[in-house]
């Protein structure tokens, strides 16, 4: 993709990114990701975009969003422009994009389902495609033994042999078992960095992947921007949402970004259902999080059988009590022996497939879901109502659902809504 700048996201650079790549001015504070929500949702409410403030005449804007942060202050982030233009330098001799929430470019999937907290600029090298295809994501701890790490292998070559894309950490360990495991076997893989993009991306082993479109590498921060443990942990919620299913594969209890990570999917987020490894040597974290909700891992042997575990849904917002079923019906049981340390598979019952079956209301609501899905002009309850040929008490309960699920986005001065398919407004 190009690597040219929308004004949109230059003005965000300015106002967040510490542009490392030129002389940091530790006087000029950059806007804390609270504070530049405040400011996108001030400019949304306003029918104003970031851009806004840096064209000329913009001196009433900046005026106006003095009750949020300070003019002067944004007055002195935006005149980093020489700044900017020598990271972008940089940034484009090493084949990095750069993307706001208000390019119309940016991953649908981090947009809907982590809505304002989708991180404001993402950096990356590949084929951008690749961040709205779904697929797994693998998860686990850095300091695992051989038997694991080749577990994860077979996992990763499973899920490339089906067409679909490894999502992961790209740390030591699991992380990158799994991308391994993927990219051997001819399959497709998304990093999600806490830190070292630019060096990543350079390095050798991942280029010719990048160049031929099976690998993709992402970050919420600075290209060269060192290793930081709340990046880290704040990175984690990137990897579930741009999947379709996670499994974890070994995890810490109570400690750790594997399991900070999985705890959040599993108590807030709810974005996708989280499996944990059902093989081999024992885990307490894994069991501690198979007791918080998430499901053994099926142990799929064959495309259909990962195709099915990938597409289940959970069919509503507190979905513990189905997970946990799936979690005790039976499945193939892999032992390692002392011999070889090779799993060896006993021959056990398979776990069937799980079959979800719609009330009418459900039925009827998934209509009204595709319906609204399609709606590319703002249009209050009201007209909802009247288009559904509903209650209005009824639309509204429809409407919030959405929202709340990411299809629709609301507008406020006045209360409308909108697919967000069509709308490109949350910067």
């Amino acid at each position: 993709m190009s690597t040219s700048l929308s004004p949109n996201t230059q003005a965000i650079l300015l106002l967040t990114a510490p542009l490392i790549a030129g002389r940091r001015d530790a006087s000029i504070e950059l806007l804390k990701p609270g504070e530049y929500k405040k400011l996108a949702r001030f400019l949304r409410d306003k029918q104003r975009e970031p851009a806004d403030l840096l064209v000329p005449g913009a001196g009433n804007l900046l005026l106006e969003c003095q009750q949020l942060v300070g003019s002067d202050r944004l007055k002195n982030l935006l005149a980093r422009g020489f700044l900017l233009s020598q990271a972008v330098d940089r940034w484009q001799t090493r084949a990095i994009w750069v993307l706001s929430r208000a390019d119309a470019e940016y991953p649908r999937r981090l947009k809907t389902r982590l809505k304002e907290e989708a991180p404001s600029v993402i950096y990356g090298c590949g084929d951008i495609a690749l961040l709205d295809s779904g697929g797994l994501s693998i998860i686990g701890s850095r300091d695992v033994d051989d038997s694991l790490i080749e577990y994860t292998q077979s996992v990763g070559r499973l899920v490339a042999k089906a067409k679909h894309t490894v999502i992961s950490g790209g740390a030591r360990g699991i992380d990158q078992a799994a991308m391994r495991g993927a990219l051997e076997a001819g399959g497709k893989v998304t990093g999600v960095l806490a830190d070292s993009l630019e060096r990543t991306a350079m390095n050798r082993e991942h280029r010719n992947f990048l160049l031929d479109g099976q690998m993709i590498l992402i970050s919420p921060y600075d290209p060269s921007a060192g290793f930081n443990v709340g990046n880290a942990m704040q990175r984690n919620k990137l990897i579930y949402a741009l999947a379709d299913a996670a499994l974890v594969i070994n995890s810490d209890a109570n400690k750790g970004g594997t399991w900070a990570g999985a705890v959040e999917q599993l108590e807030r987020l709810h974005l996708v259902p989280v499996y944990i490894r059902s093989t081999g040597e024992k885990s307490n974290g894994l069991e501690a999080l198979r007791q918080k909700g998430a499901m053994q891992w099926p142990n799929p042997d064959s495309e259909e059988t990962l195709d099915a575990a990938l597409t289940l849904q959970e069919r509503s917002e507190n979905s513990n009590q189905d997970q946990l079923a799936l979690a005790t019906a039976k499945e193939p049981i892999l032992e390692y022996t002392a011999e070889n340390e090779r799993p060896v598979e006993k021959p056990v019952d398979v776990c069937p497939p799980i079959a979800i079956h719609l009330t009418p209301a459900e039925e009827l609501f998934a209509k009204v879901r595709s319906l609204l899905h399609k709606m590319d002009t703002p249009k209050n309850d009201s007209e909802v109502a009247a288009e559904l040929d509903v209650s209005k008490a009824q639309a509204k309960e429809w409407l919030q659902r959405l929202v709340k699920e990411g299809v629709l986005e609301k507008v406020s001065k006045p209360v409308r809504y909108i697919s967000t398919s069509a709308s490109g407004r949350l910067f």
